[in-house]
């Protein structure tokens, strides 16, 4: 599974979990630390925690597993670290403040939503 694929299945995972707002970053141009940023916001914290499972799940399922998780639905965001691809799921609020949409502007879009 290439990082692109790995990234896309991560985003239609938190599709399937009702994620808002999914977005896949392309910074293999601007970090030497991962290739795909995906970033979805949940409602709640029974929603964030919804999220990571099924992406988690989803994975696991393709033979592939976080290097890392960190942050807990309680803290509003959670980090899975898939090495070539890295998953932030946000609480809106907290997806606001830390905006990494702004910071990571100049990286290009991936439309997730067309399959390979």
């Amino acid at each position: 599974m290439t990082p692109e694929e790995l990234a896309r299945l991560c985003a239609r995972s938190a599709d399937r979990r009702k994620g808002e707002d999914i977005v896949i970053l392309d910074v293999r141009e601007k970090s030497g630390i991962t290739d795909f940023f995906m970033i979805a916001s949940g409602t709640s914290e029974p929603h964030l925690k919804a999220l990571r499972d099924e992406i988690e799940e989803r994975a696991r399922e393709k033979g592939v597993r976080a290097r890392g998780v960190d942050g807990f639905p309680m803290s509003q965001w959670v980090v899975l670290d898939f090495v070539d691809a890295v998953v932030h799921l946000f609480s809106r609020e907290c997806r606001e403040f830390y905006a990494l949409e702004r910071l990571w502007g100049d990286a290009p879009r991936v439309d997730w939503t067309t399959f390979d």
